[in-house]
């Protein structure tokens, strides 16, 4: 466990409340008129997905949390359980829908992610920044649209649908971010 300074919270960091794992959301550090500096947060609880606020003081010491990180790649599949398999040991571990997020729309076999365990224990996954999917259904190519604001929703291979360019036809593959869920250029 590392011990930071709360004015050291940032976006994203995930430190260890009440002994639990959270994922910090939001913070703002602020000073009220002649009071003491603060840091005020909204995290979520990485055990059970709840989110809550909670203030520490600008001087209070707080305990980031130490994960292990494991490369895998996705098999398939079952129900609610998604496969991961170890690129190291070639173990498989079912992730659940919870951990797993809106990153499941942008899953296909061999996808290469981080799992992020803490005690063991799966609890958060980084996808790769941006992916290539192909578009399965969507309404027909508009003829000599170019690049426009008009856009139109497409299905993709995975389920997801997304906004794309009204130039965009059933086949195509296209990049989409998969930190904002959204359409970025059509694929090569």
């Amino acid at each position: 466990m590392a011990s930071i300074k709360a004015n050291q919270i940032r976006k994203g960091m995930v430190l260890l409340h009440n002994s639990t794992p959270h994922r910090v959301l939001e913070f703002h550090h602020h000073t009220p008129g002649n009071l003491r500096a603060m840091v005020q947060t909204r995290m979520r609880n990485l055990k059970t997905g709840n989110t809550m606020e909670h203030r520490f003081s600008s001087t209070e010491s707080v305990e980031r949390a130490v994960f292990e990180e494991l490369e895998m790649t996705y098999l398939y599949n079952e129900g609610d359980n998604y496969y991961f398999m170890n690129s190291e040991t070639y173990e498989q571990i079912p992730l659940t829908e919870e951990v797993l997020g809106d990153g499941m729309g942008y899953l296909l076999p061999e996808a290469a992610i981080r799992v992020e365990l803490f005690e063991g224990n799966p609890i958060a996954v980084t996808l790769p920044a941006t992916v290539e999917l192909t578009v399965v259904e969507t309404e027909p190519e508009i003829k000599g649209a170019t690049v426009s604001n008009v856009g139109k929703p497409a299905k993709l291979e995975t389920g997801i649908t997304l906004q794309v360019p009204a130039f965009i036809k059933e086949g195509d593959k296209i990049r989409v971010d998969t930190t904002e869920g959204r359409y970025m250029e059509r694929a090569k």
